[in-house]
């Protein structure tokens, strides 16, 4: 078991990243738009919940399974920012700007199950 979720800097920036969906969702077209905006939200949450759940497992192969599914709504996540953005309820900056986020929490998640896969 890790040393607390929330020292891992993944979780931190996957927190930050599903706050800031929360954030713009409140606005313009996605208030109207209850179902995009709801899968937005659950997927942007799922990422650091699923992060924190592994870490908190009491081997790595549970903390990597569930490492994989933060991967998994990330991919969601960032699916539904490009629909988002295609139909123009986001900008393209705006959109760039969560995809690089996304893009950057990907890679740390990647490394942090590499990582955990080494100590089997």
């Amino acid at each position: 078991m890790g040393k607390g979720f929330k020292e891992l800097f993944v979780w931190q920036k996957a927190r930050d990243l599903a706050i800031d969906v929360y954030k713009i969702t409140t606005h313009g077209s996605f208030k109207r738009d209850y179902g995009l905006t709801d899968q937005l939200r659950r997927s942007a949450v799922s990422v650091p919940s699923n992060i924190a759940e592994g870490d908190e497992r009491d081997t790595d192969k549970d903390a990597i399974r569930f490492f994989y599914m933060a991967k998994g709504s990330l991919a969601e996540l960032r699916t539904q920012l490009d629909i988002a953005n295609q139909i123009d309820y986001l900008k393209e900056d705006g959109f760039q700007d969560f995809d690089e986020k996304a893009v950057t929490i990907g890679r740390m998640l990647g490394s942090l199950i590499k990582a955990r896969s080494k100590k089997n």
